[in-house]
């Protein structure tokens, strides 16, 4: 049976190509939706791939994940640092974890260098652009395995 990596992204990672590509890139989402599929069925394993500008939201595809995710792979964006409520949802998820962001926050301004995903994740990668999630995935697959 195929494993599901529910692959779950964050405020304004929408606009990837068009906002600051000089931090984020010029890669849209649909192409790292696109490479992680790829990724993913080399590895035997399927994805579900979701974004949203909305907290709630990303907490609902938490939940859902408890019932139909091996593993998550989640880019929470800005609410890596704001969000109490998606920590609690991942701390309620029984598989692994893989934080990843796009830029390296540690080279950013200082209230990126806190992360509440963080105190869930079992890795985090940052600074590898769209390769981070091809990482995680491969993490994934490990952890899984």
């Amino acid at each position: 049976m195929t494993k599901t990596v529910f692959i779950l992204n964050g405020p304004n990672l929408n606009l990837l190509g068009q906002r600051q590509p000089e931090i984020y890139g010029r890669e849209t989402l649909a192409d790292i939706e696109t490479a992680c599929a790829e990724v993913a069925a080399d590895l035997g394993l399927a994805t579900r791939f979701f974004q949203s500008n909305l907290e709630g939201e990303i907490v609902e595809q938490v939940h859902a994940a408890r019932a139909e995710a091996a593993g998550i792979v989640i880019n929470p964006a800005a609410y890596t640092h704001t969000s109490v409520a998606i920590l609690d949802a991942l701390k309620a998820f029984d598989g692994p974890v893989i934080e990843v962001h796009l830029s390296n926050v540690h080279k950013r301004e200082a209230f990126r260098h806190h992360s509440y995903v963080s105190l869930r994740a079992d890795g985090v990668i940052a600074g590898c652009g769209s390769q981070g999630y091809l990482l995680a995935l491969q993490r994934l697959s490990a952890l899984l395995s």
